[in-house]
């Protein structure tokens, strides 16, 4: 059977009208009433009554015509899902944190030379949590976060592995007075505690803070005075000098240089050391992901110690 003639089927219900059906059908009406018959002769049924003035589709023909409409629906589902495929299969998609979105991803890809500036990208930003699901969803091919072997990522080594990109430090920053001084200073005291601005705990990078500061509470005294997941609103906060927030050195550099308005608000003690990574599944990926992460091994080789 033609799958034309469901088509043609379908233009002729709408219109009953043989002529203005082959007008939609971009045919003759000669060639059209053709195909009809063709349908019908192939169907052994009568598909449409032509023996009044005005044509009308039959019994048989509503059914093939329920029929058709269903058989047309699949199809264009069909088309529709392998055209999703095909565009997914040519995008590289990452799930990164908001701060490594802003600040790291955009240069990083870029560094990584010609191969890569073609490729279609799409970045999803999104705190830990929602990044590990995506993840973990299959919905992106890599995470790209900060890590500390002492945090735990909530992605199963057996399932994924990781790629070292670069070392970071989280910083505790306040803002800076006249004299280029912290306006807060850590630790604190139990009477005196330091403004704290926090990562909350749906930030990956506030795991890593607790699990990397134990003496909170013993040789460290912090009031909590705002919660986020956004390194920027933290880092806005410190700016407006409402406490110590500790974010990313990528992050806060240009306000850390002499004409910046950050300040340090610790000693090295109080600052904690990251890495950059990228994370992948470790199943088979579409051959284009797979040739992305050859090409970052291979640069992260070259890359200086």
């Amino acid at each position: 059977m033609d799958t034309a003639w469901l088509l043609d089927l379908r233009a002729l219900a709408d219109t009953l009208n043989f002529s203005r059906a082959a007008e939609l059908r971009n045919i003759t009406q000669p060639a059209f009433g053709r195909r009809i018959k063709a349908f019908e002769d192939w169907s052994g049924s009568v598909l449409v009554d032509r023996s009044t003035h005005r044509i009308r589709i039959t019994p048989a023909g509503e059914i093939m015509l329920d029929a058709a409409n269903d058989i047309l629906q699949r199809i264009e589902r069909a088309v529709q899902d392998l055209s999703q495929e095909r565009a997914a299969t040519a995008t590289l998609t990452f799930a990164a944190t908001h701060a490594l979105s802003f600040t790291f991803f955009p240069g990083w890809v870029q560094s990584l030379g010609s191969s890569v500036a073609t490729v279609p990208i799409r970045l999803l930003s999104d705190n830990m949590n929602e990044c590990e699901r995506m993840m973990a969803e299959g919905r992106a091919q890599f995470l790209l976060c900060h890590f500390h072997p002492n945090s735990e990522i909530r992605l199963h080594d057996a399932d994924f592995k990781y790629m070292e990109l670069a070392s970071d430090v989280l910083l505790p920053v306040a803002q800076k007075n006249d004299k280029g001084a912290p306006i807060y200073k850590l630790p604190g005291t139990p009477s005196d505690p330091v403004a704290h601005i926090s990562f909350d705990e749906k930030s990956g990078m506030g795991r890593i803070l607790a699990a990397n500061l134990p003496h909170v509470g013993s040789e460290l005294h912090l009031a909590r005075v705002f919660t986020s997941h956004l390194a920027m609103v933290l880092k806005a906060l410190a700016l407006e000098g409402k406490g110590v927030a500790w974010i990313p050195s990528s992050l806060a550099s240009s306000e850390l240089e002499p004409e910046g308005k950050l300040a340090i608000a610790g000693d090295e003690k109080w600052m904690v050391p990251v890495k950059i990574v990228l994370i992948r599944s470790r199943s088979r990926m579409t051959e284009l992901a797979e040739k992305f992460w050859t090409t970052v091994e291979s640069a992260s080789k070259r890359k200086p110690a």
